[in-house]
């Protein structure tokens, strides 16, 4: 019953906030967006552009907008740059203590390379990217000092390259992580995309937690934003519908090995 309560009480919709009146309410509180990236140069830009365009020029509502390039082959920090974002390479951050693979090492340096009070992370590998996203997830934290942490959720289209699937993408998120959450830890069972990389949360509590350098860095988060500040802390929003590059079954099992490691 709490965790209904729960679900009631800090679920929201991206639409129902507005940027302009979360501007007026930001006050001196410092917003930072967070675009860790490895070749994603078809991607990266639009969805820089629209950050900057409508989120730092038309509203004044990001302070600080730094994309992480973690070795990317292609030119992801060319187009980045062109685009409006802060570059930062990821090895050249904390040098002296070594590169570990994955998103995990660019999402934890990031908080040595941004200021804000308020983190966003966003993930570089969207197709037609709404800025509402970004809106949406500091909502929550804007109006209510005690939620520390917001958790995106949307429905996700499948696609083989021919056909595209109004649902059927998130195969690691229902058939692992979820089933996974609601055995060990069914206080985050109503957290409908426990995997989204799409989420913000204050930096006092950001920079007190690990950062698992895999991709199990998302699930890893949750479970210790929980133990640290509590249920009550945490929000979700329902972004509406996230496209991105689908991966390979071979990618998901991968990935799938990397949460089931990082829950155990």
């Amino acid at each position: 019953m709490a965790v209904e309560e729960w679900f009631a009480a800090r679920t929201s919709t991206g639409e129902q906030w507005s940027r302009w009146r979360l501007a007026e309410l930001k006050g001196e509180t410092t917003v930072s967006v967070v675009v860790p990236a490895q070749n994603e140069a078809p991607t990266v830009g639009a969805i820089i552009a629209a950050l900057r365009r409508e989120l730092v020029e038309e509203v004044p509502l990001v302070d600080e907008l730094v994309v992480v390039d973690s070795e990317s082959c292609d030119d992801t920090a060319v187009v980045a740059h062109r685009a409006g974002a802060r570059v930062v390479r990821q090895e050249a951050v904390l040098s002296h203590l070594g590169n570990q693979p994955g998103k995990g090492e660019a999402l934890w340096k990031s908080l040595l390379v941004t200021d804000g009070d308020i983190v966003v992370f966003i993930d570089a590998d969207l197709r037609e990217f709404d800025a509402q996203f970004a809106v949406g997830l500091l909502g929550p934290l804007l109006t209510d000092q005690g939620i520390a942490f917001v958790k995106g959720f949307y429905d996700r289209p499948l696609t083989d390259g021919e056909t595209v699937l109004p649902a059927g993408g998130g195969r690691v998120t229902e058939l692992v992580a979820r089933p996974l959450l609601n055995l060990h830890w069914p206080s985050l069972a109503y957290f409908v995309q426990p995997l989204a990389g799409e989420y913000a949360g204050r930096r006092r509590l950001l920079e007190q937690i690990p950062f698992v350098s895999s991709y199990g860095v998302e699930i890893a988060m949750l479970i210790d934003v929980l133990e640290m500040a509590g249920l009550d802390a945490m929000a979700q929003v329902d972004l509406g519908t996230r496209q991105h590059r689908n991966s390979s079954d071979a990618a998901l099992g991968r990935m799938a090995a990397q949460v089931y490691l990082a829950l155990l």
